[in-house]
């Protein structure tokens, strides 16, 4: 079984890998193609690709195998004879579940270890695989605002030479004041010596540029400068000049647990610190002003020996001058301190932003190793329930069970992230989730419990909703014991006479008093003892060989023996239906429906009985 298990999950593990990868390669698909990259630089960027998403093809390659695995044994009638030979469902898998671990343990080090590595050399690849052809950043025909404060239209470029033609550049460094455009008629885009920075060759054009008036003193206004140039050389910072996305110190999937947990103490003490920082000039803002003391700020907050003081009082008494200068005073302090609370609450939101993401991934680490066995237990019990092989029905279970995961995991991670739910409730919703399903189908599977009889939870659908049931009684090849018609006819004339008592002394089309139905119920055995009679007089006759018995036979209803008598057999859940006012009422009609069904089923099994009694008369 381990032999076969492991053969599975190599297969799985790599099918599951390489959809990862070809997921992953789209999109980056840009940097890949036209650079011109030699095949030792492609190996790096699918090698360090394929390491890092070990981690997340591992639970679905275990699914799989253990799906199919027990699937196979399930459909090869191995799992029975296993079973029948005493050996429970748990010690069967046992050196499977041993072996879950071990890959649970495996993703935690690719994670833990391996990942970050990957991560970081992946980032300086893609950094060097953008430097070797910056200009492939530049799209054709649309205006590209990657660069800051810059809008670029190219309208060709030449892929062979790197070439820009139709070059348009509309700048921003502040405001509108400064805003220049500039046209030419080609350019080329390359990275610089040191890599740090991105040279913007521009040839043959003109460059028009509003000025500030504040060159001239403010005095003299000069409303543009116009500039034609055949060559001219504009220096961009790389980093801010293309979009690389985080570095190493923001990204939360370069770092193993213990220096996640460092960067989230770090930060956390940042700010803390902030917070300190914060009250300590706050307090700074108020007991100490410009225009007054430290003593003197106090006597307006603390009570003198003449009583409160009153600081309108104080304020008209100043002169008119003195007022102006304190309300501007008062008006500057307020906005030093407004201005500094917002950048401190936009560092503060940043830092709070990144530590979520931070502990996220720190939880995931254990998270996603947990999911491993976690859906090995799924894929090994659901294949025990199940019991087909091959790759049909392993697939599309294993895809519905990953879908789940995946929606339940990505949104615990984005509600998380933006703070509406805790880390640990959001990342533990998908554990959460599927740890009592595993738990449920694992027990079912070792109970030999059926789960996915789509008949059992047909017929349970139907007695729900009160449908109705049809006999399919069929000629038998071989018969050992024919019909005691005799017998059977004078069994069945006794039937109709108790029926008919039966219909006599019970009104069934009339509405039964509520309270002896919730409350005061009696047994009614009547039903259940025709309708034994019944059954057993069709098993009789269903060993005949006459067409128009069987016939008959079929058209016998099948009688519900207690759904006309009350909801439920336990007395105080009857009391507790009727006390729980909608529901009650909704099973007192669908009794009422159950009984005016009987009164139909015994006024047929009257009308077959006769036709019977006389069919049997003829042959006999």
């Amino acid at each position: 079984m381990l032999k076969q298990f492991m053969l599975l999950f190599i297969g799985a593990f790599g099918i599951c890998l390489f959809v990862l990868m070809m997921q992953f390669v789209w999109r980056f698909i840009d940097d890949l193609i036209g650079k011109g990259l030699s095949m030792d630089v492609l190996a790096q960027f699918f090698w360090y690709m394929a390491l890092m998403l070990v981690p997340q093809a591992l639970p679905l390659a275990i699914l799989l195998a253990s799906l199919i695995t027990m699937g196979n044994l399930g459909e090869s009638m191995e799992l029975t004879a296993i079973k029948a030979a005493g050996i429970p469902l748990l010690k069967c898998v046992r050196a499977l579940i041993v072996t879950s671990v071990l890959v649970a343990g495996i993703s935690f080090v690719f994670q833990n270890d391996i990942g970050p590595m990957a991560n970081s050399k992946l980032r300086q690849l893609m950094i060097a695989m953008r430097q070797k052809s910056p200009e492939l950043e530049i799209p054709e025909g649309i205006f590209y605002n990657g660069i800051p404060s810059c809008n670029l239209y190219v309208q060709q470029k030449n892929m062979e030479t790197g070439v820009l033609y139709g070059v348009m550049i509309y700048r921003m460094s502040n405001s509108f004041d400064d805003a220049a455009i500039i046209l030419a008629d080609s350019g080329r885009l390359q990275s610089t010596a040191d890599k740090m920075h991105l040279k913007l060759t521009l040839y043959n054009g003109e460059w028009f540029e509003n000025l500030r008036s504040s060159e001239m003193g403010g005095q003299a206004e000069v409303p543009y400068r116009r500039e034609s140039f055949i060559e001219k050389i504009i220096i961009l910072n790389f980093n801010e000049g293309l979009d690389l996305g985080d570095t190493d110190d923001q990204d939360a999937g370069a770092h193993s647990v213990f220096k996640l947990t460092e960067r989230i103490d770090s930060m956390k003490q940042v700010t803390d610190s902030m917070g300190r920082s914060l009250a300590t000039e706050m307090k700074r803002y108020v007991f100490e002003t410009p225009q007054m003391s430290k003593r003197d700020s106090l006597k307006l907050i603390v009570k003198g020996e003449s009583g409160d003081i009153n600081i309108d009082s104080l304020f008209t008494h100043l002169s008119s001058e003195k007022q102006r200068d304190v309300l501007q005073s008062a008006s500057n302090s307020i906005e030093r301190v407004k201005m500094d609370m917002d950048f401190r609450g936009l560092v503060s939101r940043d830092m709070n932003q990144l530590r979520r993401e931070f502990a996220i991934e720190r939880i995931n680490k254990f998270t996603l190793s947990l999911t491993v066995v976690i859906f090995f237990f799924i894929g090994a019990s659901l294949g025990a329930i199940i019991r087909k092989g091959g790759l049909g029905v392993p697939i599309i279970i294993s895809v519905l069970v990953y879908i789940l995961f995946f929606i339940l995991d990505n949104t615990g991670y984005r509600m998380a992230r933006q703070g509406s739910w805790t880390i640990a409730f959001g990342k533990g919703l998908s554990p959460g989730v599927l740890i009592p399903l595993a738990a449920f189908v694992t027990y079912k599977a070792n109970k030999d419990s059926v789960v996915f009889n789509m008949d059992a939870y047909r017929q349970l659908f139907m007695s729900l909703l009160g449908l109705r049931f049809k006999r399919h009684i069929a000629s038998k090849e071989v018969i050992i014991n024919e019909p005691e018609y005799q017998r059977d006819a004078q069994r069945l004339e006794a039937l109709t006479q108790q029926v008919q008592q039966y219909s006599e002394v019970h009104h069934l089309i009339h509405l039964p008093n509520p309270v002896n139905v919730f409350f005061k119920y009696v047994p009614d055995n009547d039903v259940e003892h025709m309708a034994d009679e019944l059954e057993s007089i069709i098993d009789d006759l269903g060993n005949t060989r006459d067409r128009f018995v069987l016939s008959y036979l079929n058209q016998y209803p099948i009688v519900s023996e207690k759904a006309h008598t009350r909801p439920f057999d336990r007395k105080w859940m009857n009391i507790t239906a009727a006390i729980i006012f909608p529901i009650g009422i909704a099973l007192y009609i669908r009794m009422c429906r159950f009984r005016l069904r009987l009164y139909r089923d015994l006024k047929q099994i009257v009308n077959i009985n006769a036709q019977m009694i006389e069919r049997i008369n003829s042959i006999s």
